[in-house]
């Protein structure tokens, strides 16, 4: 081979740099072997540099295949010698690589079986892994005590070696999978302080995953992964046997005892009875007691997760992951070990090599089953270690390079391997270039396929399936990976931070929640679709956290999870509604059992008439025991956000225009109101009776609603502004446990109003209630007669409160109570005014609010609070009230803004085109409000929306008050 030719002249030159007074070397047959191990591996090169005299011994005689027994003892032997870490970090990354380069040389020239030499190099890391283990341990105890248990037992670090460590298998450039567990709870003795057992054992597990990972100028001695261990990189890395056992049968994953039939205890010793303790512990987790046919669809599914994501990386002649591979070949293994391993204790091993013979003998294999497999393992391993020991780099893809092709049709036509009968052999392949040695290849790959399909899967799955959309393995994607598949997706490169971290919040969360066998299905089914529809919407940031907050708040909830999954419609409905309503997804986030309300479509695209939600309400609360105050102030909340939700959605659909969507609200909120007065009148009467001058069916009692609930006009956040007024006849109460005076007894129904309203329960509050306009405010009584409201606003009232009193009227109380109330509201509105001491006082009240609560920036413009916006529209509409009715009490007839405008173009006050251009400039800009809520936005805009309307409202405003 001309790569030999090449080798030889480089391993020359190296003998000559280091070993001038030798120009040639002393035996030429171990200086030709040399040259082709060298030929067959840059690695071995490249450690002779770096090390000359392990080159000398080399070229003293051809290298023999090591004792792995010998690997522990000679590498204590060395790190004894040290008490610095960067001593220790040289030794142990030089010894990892002359003894790596030692098996290379052994391989290259067939000195040992593929068996022997995967087994030697798991050796090799299990020596590398507890020397430096206790190495460290040592230190760590010098530094902060020995950890002991609560008997004073000192406690060690057991570490679980994972993958094809656990099944001493191991690559030439393996990552090693880890576990790390100590016995038990305790804190450490001898140092200047104690401190807790994992506090000890997750600070030596960080220094042991340095000293092996940390790259220096001697390299590194393995790349090591802690992400199996319980609740993978957000878990603990280091936990009790306890805590481990919790976990595994809690919340241990199909997945993680497929991974943990490898795992192996390292340094294993037969007389420390905690290594029997742990193996007895995870046992369980991994073998059922019957026989469990449920893990081959799992398995079926995580070989289909792998063959996406081959496709997804572009993988092509993967000899791992691709069909007919080496995981193939260990899912058909280790699916019998989980089905059956539990039943027969011979397959409870690690080794795939020895358990196919096993599995031959209990007539789960036929004998030419078993040969193919037996064969195609040892080929395609043969393959691997060959790729991998050229640069000491973890590859399974075969090479495009022509000098590294060579180098595995060489090392692949010829190799030693054990015979039936544990005899090393020779055997040889039909291999002279490289179509050959991909024939050979094939061949071994397609015995395995054909076992694996009639076990596991069909062989359709490794074709794309039509309902694949790329994000089925979302979970388990590297960045690299969803980056490129949003770019497939045309999502701005800018995007891919913000998105990023989305993901990573929510693949944190997942880690930290129980979800059980069937959410966890539910969930993989369910995230592609949902991925795949919100990348597909142009709100996608929007969507994203929205959406992702829904599904964190229902993962231990998979009948939610069930209901997104098998009713389209519904996620479709879902999306299309968060997208819009920042409300609705926090509402349903918060309150799933919202979701039910989506399924039924009509009741979206046609709510009921506003007039029917106390009706509604009524047979909503029948089912309900009537004397079970809790579950009525809960189901309340329940339906006001039902409700909420279909008004939002229909609001959101189209199918409501913005006076619609106020009525629904307003009406909404007083089916409430009666539904609290009348339980509170009952929890009220229970205990005082009743005041002696009412009849059955009277209270004698009415709520006044203020502010937008008076005029009909409440959004999606409203308050509600109440004041409380009773007849105030004089009397005692009768019939309760305790008598007390009218008074009383009406203050205590009112308390009794505000605490069910205010009452925060898991279903949130039912409404904010603010109760500052009633009759001097904060300082003037919760609950007020007829008498007192009409003679404060005769007398004390300030010019403000009668504004106030334009947008108010009864939500709540008998007919003639209500009568009675419009007309004290009518008599005090329409009472005579000086007109220019309103026009001032109207004047001073907007420019307090402005200065107060207006927005003062000229970029932007504050819809509710801003000159030209919500505010001076009312303050508009209050005043043309108090200005006018004096002369016509008619024109104090309606509490809403639109019909105020209506009642005043009726009336001539002002023209009828003012009053539509006033109704479309307060339409308009309620409007915008609305959806801003709903979008979960402040109600502040552009300077330049709304500019035309802005310059009408100020012009009549000018006109009114002759600015």
């Amino acid at each position: 081979m001309i790569i030999t030719t090449q080798a030889q002249e480089k391993l020359q030159d190296l003998v000559q740099t280091h070993f001038p007074v030798k120009n040639a070397p002393k035996n030429t047959a171990v200086f030709k072997e040399l040259s082709y191990a060298v030929a067959m591996s840059d690695f071995v090169l490249d450690v002779f540099q770096k090390q000359p005299q392990f080159l000398a011994d080399c070229l003293e005689k051809v290298p023999e295949l090591p004792d792995g027994n010998q690997y522990f003892s000679r590498l204590n032997h060395e790190l004894n010698q040290t008490n610095n870490q960067e001593r220790c970090y040289q030794i142990l990354r030089q010894f990892r690589n002359r003894e790596m380069a030692l098996l290379s040389i052994c391989q290259s020239l067939n000195l040992g079986t593929v068996e022997q030499i995967f087994i030697l190099l798991s050796q090799l890391a299990e020596s590398l892994i507890i020397g430096t283990r206790n190495w460290l341990y040592q230190q760590a105890c010098d530094e902060m005590g020995t950890p002991t248990d609560t008997q004073g037992n000192p406690q060690l670090l057991y570490i679980l070696g994972m993958g094809k460590l656990g099944g001493f298998e191991l690559n030439f450039s393996s990552d090693i999978d880890l576990i790390f567990t100590y016995p038990a709870s305790g804190e450490t003795v001898g140092g200047r302080k104690a401190i807790d057992n994992q506090q000890f054992f997750v600070r030596l597990g960080q220094r042991l995953v340095n000293a092996l990972d940390q790259f220096t100028a001697d390299g590194f001695v393995y790349r090591t992964d802690m992400r199996l261990r319980p609740f993978g990189d957000s878990g603990a890395l280091a936990l009790s046997f306890s805590a481990m056992e919790s976990y595994y049968q809690e919340q241990g994953r199909d997945w993680e005892r497929y991974a943990m039939i490898k795992g192996r205890i390292l340094g294993y010793d037969p007389q420390d009875p905690n290594i029997i303790a742990l193996r007895q512990l995870l046992r369980p987790f991994v073998y059922r007691r019957y026989i469990d046919f449920s893990v081959i669809q799992s398995l079926r599914e995580m070989k289909g997760k792998i063959e996406r994501e081959v496709r997804r990386r572009g993988l092509v002649d993967n000899i791992k992951l691709g069909a007919g591979g080496i995981r193939e070949i260990e899912f058909i293994v280790q699916v019998f070990q989980l089905i059956r391993g539990g039943r027969e204790i011979s397959l409870q091993q690690h080794s795939l090599l020895n358990l196919l013979p096993e599995l031959e003998r209990l007539k789960l294999l036929p004998t030419q089953q078993r040969q193919d497999l037996t064969q195609a393992y040892l080929f395609l391993r043969r393959v691997e270690n060959v790729l991998q020991a050229i640069n000491d780099k973890q590859t399974q893809l075969l090479p495009t390079a022509s000098e590294d092709r060579q180098r595995l049709i060489s090392a692949c036509a010829k190799f030693t391997q054990f015979n039936s009968t544990q005899q090393a052999q020779t055997i040889y392949y039909p291999i002279y270039d490289w179509n050959s040695f991909y024939t050979v290849l094939q061949q071994h790959q397609q015995k395995v396929r054909c076992v694996f399909d009639e076990l596991i899967g069909d062989s359709k799955e490794n074709k794309p399936q039509s309902n694949e959309n790329g994000w089925q393995d979302l979970l388990e994607m590297s960045d690299a990976e969803i980056e490129k598949l949003l770019t497939e997706q045309q999502i701005p490169e800018s995007h891919f931070d913000e998105i990023l971290d989305h993901l990573h919040k929510f693949r944190h969360e997942l880690q930290h929640r129980v979800i059980g066998t069937r959410g966890q299905e539910t969930l993989n089914q369910l995230l592609p679709q949902l991925f795949s529809q919100i990348f597909a919407h142009s709100a996608y940031l929007t969507l994203l956290p929205r959406m992702l907050n829904i599904v964190e708040q229902i993962l231990s909830r998979t009948t939610y999870l069930e209901l997104l999954l098998e009713n389209p419609q519904v996620l479709t409905q879902l999306l299309t509604l968060c997208s819009q309503s920042n409300m609705i997804a926090e509402q349903v986030a918060r309150h799933p059992i919202l979701l039910d309300e989506l399924l039924d479509q009509k009741s979206l695209q046609n709510p009921p008439h506003f007039e029917q939600y106390p009706t509604e309400l009524q047979q909503y609360l029948l089912r309900l025991p009537p004397d079970d105050e809790e579950q009525i102030i809960y189901a309340l909340r329940q339906f006001k956000q039902a409700t909420l939700l279909r008004i939002a959605a229909a609001d959101i659909l189209g199918v409501l225009p913005i006076m619609k969507v106020s009525d629904h609200l307003t009406y909404l909120a007083e089916a409430i109101i009666t539904a609290v007065v009348n339980l509170a009148w009952q929890q009220v009467t229970a205990r005082f009776g009743r005041p002696a001058h009412l009849s059955d069916n009277e209270k004698g009692f009415i709520v006044v609603g203020y502010g937008k609930l008076g005029g009909i006009e409440l959004g999606y956040k409203s308050d509600l502004d109440l004041v409380f007024l009773y007849d105030g006849i004089q009397g005692q109460t009768e019939g309760g446990k305790k008598s007390v005076d009218n008074f009383q007894f009406y203050l205590r129904l009112a308390q009794k109003i505000v605490s069910i309203f205010s009452m925060n329960t898991s279903a949130g509050v039912l409404y904010e209630v603010d109760l500052r306009l009633r009759p001097s405010g904060d300082a003037g009584l919760l609950c007020n007669s007829f008498d007192a409201f009409k003679k404060y606003q005769q007398n004390d009232a300030w010019t403000w409160e009668h504004q106030s009193l334009v947008r108010t009227r009864a939500v709540y109380g008998e007919p003639k109570l209500r009568q009675q109330f419009e007309q004290i509201r009518t008599d005090i509105l329409a009472t005579p005014r000086d007109l220019q001491k309103l026009k001032t006082d109207v004047l001073e009240m907007r420019t307090k609010m402005y200065q107060h609560l207006a927005n003062h920036n000229p970029a932007k413009f504050s819809i509710k609070t801003d000159q030209g916006g919500i505010t001076d529209i009312e303050f508009i509409a209050q005043y043309l009230v108090l200005a006018n009715a004096p002369n016509n009490a008619a024109l104090a007839y309606w509490s809403d803004n639109v019909r105020i405008f209506e009642r005043m173009a009726e009336f001539q006050v002002i023209s009828l085109e003012t009053a539509e251009q006033l109704k479309h400039c307060y339409t308009s800009l309620r409007n915008r409000i609305h959806h801003l809520n709903l979008l979960g936005e402040k109600t502040v805009v552009d300077g330049s929306e709304f500019s035309e309307v802005r310059l009408f409202i100020q012009q009549i405003w000018k006109e009114l008050f002759k600015q």
